[in-house]
């Protein structure tokens, strides 16, 4: 096994993004590019504002219900927001595995190489 194999291998694993984190940005942004407040979406969506807050800051798990009830309220469809949540973990993933192979890169370069000189 190469060591830069077994650096790729030992290097700790960036945490994955949870659903709601992203889902809750994806509502936000929605809300936020309508200019709405959330008392307004929650209003429309019959949630409470807190409850719609914790949503979008990725605190809380959000039913099929309520996923669906935000949509509505927000004018969007449902298969638009999970399109979007999809293309954003997707470039997480991205962004986490270019900063892997830097970081092995970076630490296969400083390594002192395995070579012995020989004297003639």
């Amino acid at each position: 096994m190469t060591d830069h194999v077994a650096t790729e291998r030992n290097a700790p694993k960036a945490p994955r993004p949870l659903l709601r984190d992203t889902l809750g940005q994806v509502f936000r942004r929605a809300r936020l590019s309508q200019g709405r407040t959330l008392a307004d979406v929650a209003r429309a969506a019959r949630v409470s504002m807190p409850y719609l807050s914790e949503l979008e800051r990725g605190r809380k798990e959000a039913s099929s219900e309520v996923i669906a009830a935000i949509c509505e309220a927000l004018g969007i469809e449902l298969s638009d927001v999970l399109l979007k949540v999809g293309q954003l973990l997707v470039a997480e993933r991205v962004h986490h595995a270019r900063l892997a192979r830097t970081e092995a890169l970076r630490a296969a370069s400083t390594r002192t190489p395995d070579a012995y000189c020989l004297a003639a």
